[in-house]
């Protein structure tokens, strides 16, 4: 996809390479790899630079037993996954989070709605859909925040986000994003730390949205 100009950190693609990336922010940043030329390059340089530390690395011997736990393992069937494609505006790696199935979407309030993809301890991944016009509120973070944009485009104060841009804030940011007029923004948002809001409202009914 082109016109992509808003993209993942070299930091955030080296942690998703070494598998080190929170659930959450590897659904993201997979997302956006599968929709933007330049970042999958990037991410496929990181790769080969990782095997070929690997291969740098010196050889350990193993234990017999590890040895033959590793055979033993290498012989069980592998379970087969099933595999995703695009549908509609959903990529594949959001097809996968949904299970294969429509987004169930939950009202926030004003026409603003979610689909929580997953939520544990490290994090929570979601779906959110804003009506063209409409602004989230008024918030700061906590910890990092993810957002790429699926469909529409949304601007804040850093700038303006369409299809394919993702946007990284941080505990330095306090920010109101606007959905552009016309059809609605959808986007896939990561969090691994309550939003901080400044209305009472929002704050109020956090625990309920799980945001």
């Amino acid at each position: 996809m082109t016109g992509i100009t808003h993209h993942i950190p070299d930091e955030l693609l080296i942690a998703y390479a070494s598998g080190s990336l929170p659930k959450a922010f590897s659904t993201v940043v997979a997302t956006h790899v599968s929709m933007c030329d330049e970042c999958r390059a990037r991410l496929g340089a990181h790769e080969t630079l990782g095997g070929a530390l690997l291969d740098d690395t010196p050889v350990q011997d193993i234990s017999s037993d590890m040895k033959a736990r590793l055979f033993d393992a290498l012989d069980t069937p592998a379970a087969t996954e099933r595999v995703y494609e695009r549908s509609g505006i959903f990529p594949a790696p959001v097809m996968e989070a949904l299970g294969g199935l429509p987004p169930k979407w939950k009202p926030l309030g004003l026409g603003v709605r979610q689909m929580i993809l997953n939520h544990d301890r490290s994090g929570s991944v979601r779906l959110l859909y804003i009506p063209g016009g409409m602004a989230v509120p008024d918030h700061g973070h906590n910890g990092l925040e993810l957002t790429l944009v699926l469909q529409g485009a949304f601007s804040d104060e850093t700038g303006r986000f369409g299809v394919g841009d993702l946007e990284v804030a941080d505990g330095d940011l306090e920010h109101e994003p606007v959905a552009e007029d016309g059809p609605a923004c959808i986007c896939l948002a990561a969090t691994d730390a309550a939003l901080r809001f400044r209305s009472f409202v929002p704050r109020m009914l956090q625990p309920i949205f799980r945001i």
